[in-house]
């Protein structure tokens, strides 16, 4: 099945709480790679995105960890530096190797145990467990993700994680893997059909958020932190500089606004890490055309292989 491992030199790592609904996801690079990101969101929760700036010292990261438990949930960036560090990798500082490992949570407290987060144990096994096989659905930080919360999680729909590649010419490959815990609706790319999101009334249907805030509906609670936020990574294995992986992650944000409506809200912390592994020379306008599939097909696989674990309705449930 095709997936972000494609690209080459990438694994990823799932650890899960299926019994507080909770988790986190490590992609691990074999080689440092060049990494950029684009914050669309009002509410992003992030460790060490610093280091993805055009003007950062740091040339490469080693590591991305996506992650369940809101602010808390940054804890599990320890376990991934432990696990890196006694590998060997980071950032040579002449006292030691200082591994560089962005993250960005989801909020997910709402739906489990929101006393059980992840911590630098649960990141370190996400590390163990990477492989470049990548199971998709609810687990990792899709374990406790959900999507259509007009109506806060009493009408929403079950989320999850998905993933996906593209294939283009000279040998390039684009990959995408996507963490879905939208405050909008789903939308298929290949039908333009809602798919998953805010579900009526009787709880069997779905209805368009974007229609109801045309008409005015509002969202009736929204705290410091919301229930909200869709990350993803975008990877290639083509040649790019920062500003290069920067453009990517802008332009891979556009392809995410038309599969998840709304997107970018001030109920969400919308973030697009976007990484190369510099094989391969090709045009980022090229790149962002494959990223476009990718992303729209693991948005989709995301929620339609989410499990709702008996306590919120999955697509499987209402369509399947």
């Amino acid at each position: 099945m095709p997936s972000i491992t494609d690209v080459g030199g990438i694994k990823v790592g799932h650890s899960s709480d299926f019994k507080a609904l909770t988790g986190c996801t490590v992609l691990i690079f074999e080689e440092g790679v060049t990494a950029g990101i684009e914050v669309r969101g009002t509410a992003p929760g992030t460790r060490q995105t610093d280091s993805l700036g055009p003007l950062h010292t740091v040339p490469e990261v080693h590591a991305l960890l996506l992650t369940g438990g809101s602010s808390y949930g940054l804890d599990a960036t320890g376990g991934v530096m432990r696990y890196l560090e006694e590998e060997g990798r980071g950032f040579d500082t002449g006292a030691a190797r200082i591994p560089i490992v962005p993250t960005a949570v989801i909020f997910d407290l709402g739906v489990g145990n929101p006393k059980v987060r992840p911590d630098a144990l649960m990141g370190y096994r996400a590390c163990l467990n990477a492989s470049v096989e990548v199971e998709e659905g609810s687990v990792g930080a899709g374990t406790g993700a959900t999507v259509g919360k007009l109506f806060e999680l009493e009408r929403a729909m079950k989320g999850g994680l998905g993933t996906w590649s593209v294939k283009g010419p000279e040998g390039v490959v684009v990959g995408a893997l996507v963490v879905v815990n939208a405050f909008g609706d789903v939308i298929d790319w290949r039908t333009g059909r809602q798919i998953a999101g805010l579900r009526d009334e009787k709880g069997k249907g779905l209805m368009s958020t974007s229609e109801l805030l045309k008409q005015g509906v509002k969202k009736q609670r929204f705290g410091l932190f919301s229930q909200n936020t869709t990350l993803g990574v975008v990877a290639t294995n083509a040649q790019l500089d920062k500003i290069g992986v920067i453009k990517l992650a802008q332009m891979t944000s556009g392809a995410l606004a038309r599969v998840i409506s709304p997107y970018g809200t001030t109920f969400d912390g919308d973030i697009v890490f976007a990484v190369a592994t510099g094989k391969v020379p090709m045009d980022v306008n090229n790149l962002a055309a494959l990223a476009e599939e990718a992303v729209a097909e693991a948005v989709r696989r995301a929620v339609v292989l989410a499990d709702g674990f008996g306590v919120i309705p999955a697509y499987r449930d209402l369509f399947s």
